[in-house]
């Protein structure tokens, strides 16, 4: 087992979901993009062991994947946080003031843009447009998209969010 496998503690059990999914989409036509996002489900992240796995089961190359894999977003080489926090950098949100949401952000959390916090609870990405420029500027929490915002309304939800895990 690599210093990388057991940084990320994945159990055998994940491996074995990894493996029913490659299974399942490896008949059909296609099953890069199925199989990888079911790898980031399963694992919360898809790190270079798990495209190895991938890359030998499904006969693709491992640059391949891995250049996948890093393009977009929905995917990750690090695990990424219970709560995903994207303020949106788009040129009308960051008119409106969406760079101090993002400091306060980072402040609040003690993390930079593109980090998770120590605990596991919040991942801060630096986003692009969204398409809600409308609402500038704006930001989101998982699927929640927040607009017309401030870094107070933020911080705000972060410290709601903080009440609730302590909570459960």
């Amino acid at each position: 087992m690599s210093d990388k496998m057991k940084k990320y503690n994945f159990t055998c059990e994940q491996y074995a979901k990894l493996d029913e999914s490659i299974k399942k989409h490896k008949e059909k036509p296609g099953p890069l993009m199925p199989v990888l996002h079911d790898a980031q489900e399963i694992f919360g992240c898809i790190p270079i062991e798990v495209q190895k796995v991938i890359s030998n089961a499904l006969d693709e190359s491992i640059s391949k994947i891995n250049g996948i894999v890093t393009f977009y977003s929905r995917f990750s080489l690090e695990p990424k946080g219970k709560h995903i926090i994207g303020v949106c950098l788009g040129t009308a949100c960051y008119v409106k003031g969406s760079k101090q949401i993002l400091d306060t952000a980072e402040a609040e959390l003690k993390i930079k843009a593109g980090e998770t916090t120590k605990d596991g609870n919040f991942t801060l990405e630096a986003t692009r447009c969204i398409g809600a420029c409308g609402l500038a500027p704006v930001y989101t929490i998982g699927e929640e998209v927040h607009g017309i915002a401030d870094g107070k309304h933020l911080m705000n939800e972060i410290r709601e969010l903080i009440k609730d895990e302590k909570n459960d």
